[in-house]
């Protein structure tokens, strides 16, 4: 006979991990949202924007929804699965998809680009995006702040180390060694709550950082006994920490200019 947790078990893995749609999720597990509104703030630059380039696009969810789009608008993606994936959703709203790996290097020409955008990147290539932003243009990110989700990863794994490259301080100064200014820099904890096993398995595969080549039966004891937590508990309670970053690439009609403390940027 089948177990709640072998059942559960069974449906996280079960999902397909292609995108970055979340919806399979509801009522499952809840993720606290940024006060900043990050879609928000890149639907208002991609719209006055004239050539955009968005870096690991996914399956191209977020450029899919936008009510105005650049003249050239173009996203990156590494995973072939969401390339193809990306392929079929933008091609036909007139955005380019290319397939490119994470790092080293970004397979465009200089000053490019007047805005770039990424969301959740896992790596930040700052040299490469300093090199493609035109004088002027902007980088606008999202990124995953450092020991997010530790509460997860240490309950499976036993105590880690926290990676602090990817703290707000060494991003301000990638950016500053990148040739950017920066003009907004805040960060935040968030709180993310799973209500069964099976929303943390396909959370493990699909955040794949997390638990660094993560399988559900390589970790069935630790799986089970957060299981149990979860039935006892109600749910398991994590902590996300994300970083919003707005730089910019000096004209040099303005000089140079840095917001030294995290807020609203300058008018």
């Amino acid at each position: 006979m089948v177990t709640r947790f072998e059942q559960l078990v069974a449906e996280g893995a079960a999902v397909p991990l292609e995108g970055w749609d979340f919806s399979w999720f509801e009522g499952r597990a809840t993720e606290e949202r940024p006060p900043w509104g990050y879609a928000r703030l890149m639907a208002e630059r991609l719209a006055r924007a004239e050539a955009a380039l968005d870096i690991q696009t996914g399956g191209g969810e977020v450029l899919a929804t936008l009510a105005r789009r650049p003249s050239l608008l173009v996203g990156t993606e590494g995973w072939p699965p969401n390339v193809a994936l990306a392929s079929t959703r933008l091609l036909p709203l007139g955005t380019g998809v290319v397939c490119a790996a994470d790092s080293p290097s970004l397979p465009f020409a200089d000053a490019s680009f007047d805005l770039v955008v990424s969301r959740h990147p896992v790596v930040v290539l700052w040299s490469e995006i300093g090199r493609v932003l035109r004088s002027g243009g902007t980088y606008l990110s999202q990124q995953i702040g450092p020991g997010t989700n530790g509460e997860l990863t240490d309950f499976l794994m036993g105590p880690q180390p926290v990676n602090e490259s990817r703290s707000a301080a060494n991003a301000r100064g990638a950016a500053v060694d990148a040739g950017l200014d920066v003009v907004d820099l805040q960060e935040c904890a968030l709180r993310v709550e799973f209500f069964d096993i099976g929303a943390v398995v396909h959370f493990l595969r699909k955040v794949s950082w997390t638990v660094p080549g993560f399988m559900p039966e390589a970790y069935e004891p630790e799986l089970r006994r957060l299981h149990e937590r979860i039935e006892r508990n109600g749910s398991f309670v994590s902590t996300a920490r994300r970083l919003l970053v707005e730089a910019r690439r000096p004209s040099p009609s303005f000089g140079r200019r840095a917001v030294p403390t995290s807020g609203t940027p300058p008018a």
